[in-house]
């Protein structure tokens, strides 16, 4: 009987990139407080699947390998024999030699000697490459076909450049390449990878402008693309994927969010330390509940922050931190009652801070530094008492110190700015909905007091 075996290969927080880290060390834009987001929860529906998979072909074994279940550095999944295998006859595994020679030629530094096993039609036995038998009639006892299900590489050090052969694993599930030098751009034929579900390509040094290829992988679940040197417009077309999670962070691109950012189904969305301009697009308020942590910190956003920001009822982390919004902040943010850390720091906010921010009750930091806001509620006082971290400083806030000169406070930057908001006096919020409730509508908060 073969063995199911769950193997966590994730980088620990020490060797895990912080998402705010930037790709050029500064001194004056680090964030108040550090996240690192777990993306295996994203995937427990996949795990469950692919063990449930295992589980119905526990007795295969290939070439007495066993049979294997794991979680690849990347926070992703893969399935494998560990060994075992030949390329033989077996068309899909002649195939799978074909691309990995090519791509081990294309391969100039390995000081780990991780492709030293990477010789010979055994592709199954080479470091780091993981197979898979795929039943050929589900309702026989035959062995399947084996194939390359899964390659990860992940902190191997290795430089060189992707190659279109790779296209050959048509069977391949899981691509998981981060923390390399791998450079140059994404070939065209990845298009090909019908059954690639996560792709982790984050810290390498790839270039170029957004891979297009990638919007024509149809079963893609899972894509990071930070820390590399991508540039240009991102596509409208990413937000239209059934992406679990979109990582685009610590790149170079620029130009405006796509209009319907909020279609995206992602639950985490990391825009950070890019140069992106414009306004938040509105259309990110439909994101709903179904959105937990955006980040859109150290871009060039202007304009406001949306109304729609009330529709996020179950958001844990909101940053948007080293931009220029402007204006005051929508009523419809006391709706935020799972925040967690809400950093609004280093923009051209204004307005007094009221109980709409302050006595939210999931508060474990609130980040409003170097703004324009003018007061403080006694709510915001009582913040120590929770044991909130918080930062007013180089505010407007008359008896607090840390303050802007008062003349930097006589022209507020950003106070003239018009939002587009609706009124509680017309319409009361209620969280969740909009306009009459487009979405699940949930009990509107108490009247303020007379």
């Amino acid at each position: 009987m073969g063995h199911i075996v769950l193997k966590n290969g994730n980088p620990t927080p020490a060797s895990m990139p912080s998402m705010y880290a930037s790709t050029t060390p500064t001194t004056h834009k680090k964030p108040h407080h550090s996240i690192v987001i777990s993306t295996v929860h994203l995937k427990m529906w996949h795990l469950l699947l692919l063990l449930f998979q295992a589980t119905a072909s526990a007795a295969l074994t290939v070439g007495g390998g066993g049979f294997g279940v794991g979680i690849g550095g990347g926070g992703g999944v893969w399935i494998g024999s560990g060994g075992g295998g030949s390329g033989g006859s077996d068309p899909n595994l002649q195939k799978a030699y074909t691309a990995l020679q090519a791509w081990k030629s294309a391969i100039s530094s390995d000081p780990s000697g991780i492709l030293k096993s990477w010789v010979g039609p055994n592709v199954c036995s080479y470091n780091g490459v993981f197979c898979s038998s795929e039943e050929a009639d589900s309702f026989s006892q035959s062995n399947g076909v084996v194939v390359v299900a899964g390659i990860d590489l992940n902190h191997g050090n290795l430089q060189g450049t992707l190659v279109k052969e790779l296209s050959l694993l048509t069977d391949l599930s899981l691509l998981h390449l981060n923390t390399n030098r791998f450079s140059g751009q994404i070939p065209d034929s990845f298009s090909d990878l019908k059954s690639l579900t996560e792709l982790d390509l984050s810290n390498n040094q790839f270039s170029g402008p957004f891979p297009s290829s990638i919007l024509l992988v149809p079963n893609l679940i899972y894509l990071d693309l930070r820390f590399n040197a991508f540039s240009g417009p991102i596509p409208e077309e990413l937000f239209t994927k059934n992406l679990d999670a979109i990582f685009l962070n610590n790149n170079r691109f620029t130009g405006e969010l796509p209009q319907n950012l909020g279609n995206s189904p992602s639950s985490v969305i990391n825009l950070a330390n890019n140069g992106f301009s414009g306004e938040i697009p509105f259309s990110l308020g439909y994101a709903g509940s179904r959105i937990k942590e955006i980040l859109f910190l150290n871009n060039q956003l202007t304009g406001c922050i949306p109304e729609g920001v009330g529709l996020w009822t179950d958001l844990q982390v909101l940053d948007v931190s080293y931009n220029s919004l402007g204006g005051r902040l929508p009523e419809s943010m006391s709706c935020l009652t799972e925040i967690e850390v809400l950093n609004l720091g280093h923009n051209r906010l204004m307005g007094e801070l009221d109980e709409l921010v302050c006595s939210l009750r999931s508060l474990v930091n609130l980040t409003l530094a170097s703004n324009f806001f003018s007061g403080l509620s006694q709510e915001c006082n009582q913040l120590p008492l929770r044991n909130v971290g918080f930062d007013f400083s180089l505010n407007c806030i008359p008896g607090r110190q840390m303050q802007r000169p008062q003349p930097d406070c006589s022209g507020i930057r950003g106070g003239s700015l018009s939002c587009l908001r609706f009124p509680s006096v017309v319409k009361p919020i209620v969280c969740g909905a909009l306009l009459g409730g487009q979405a699940t509508l949930s009990s509107p908060p108490p009247p303020p007091p007379s």
